[in-house]
């Protein structure tokens, strides 16, 4: 079993910046994919980064292809979801979810067996 828990959501204006964290505790971490999903009210929840095991391969949603940044820091167990030029539509609550899988990383959330309890971002326009 892995256990995930995100942090550092918060409020912030468009066009600023936010880090999220999602630290894993249980089995080892090294041996998981990686993603970020979100989900605004109302919709579906919705994929925006994987990242693989070894770290080398990435996948980022059109949305916010070139604005975010996922990464791993395997020795802290954590993965990172840097977000840049923020926009309201970004606004939603993001959860960290992990894949005990080799390859590339899946944008399907049925993929990903582990899930985190989630972190509000909010974005003021």
């Amino acid at each position: 079993q892995v256990q995930l828990a995100e942090s550092g959501g918060g409020l912030v204006q468009a066009g600023g910046s936010l880090r999220l964290s999602c630290a894993a505790s249980g089995r080892t971490f090294s041996g998981y994919a990686s993603g970020w999903f979100r989900q605004a009210p109302g919709k579906e929840r919705e994929f925006v980064a994987a990242i693989s095991i070894s770290g080398a391969i990435t996948n980022y949603a059109d949305s916010v292809k070139g604005r975010f940044t996922i990464s791993r820091d395997t020795v802290k167990r954590t993965v990172y979801l840097q977000m840049d030029t923020l926009k309201a539509e970004d606004t939603a609550v993001y959860y960290c979810a992990a894949a005990p899988s080799y390859g590339t990383p899946s944008t399907s959330r049925t993929w990903y067996a582990y899930w985190g309890q989630g972190t509000q971002v909010s974005v003021t326009s």
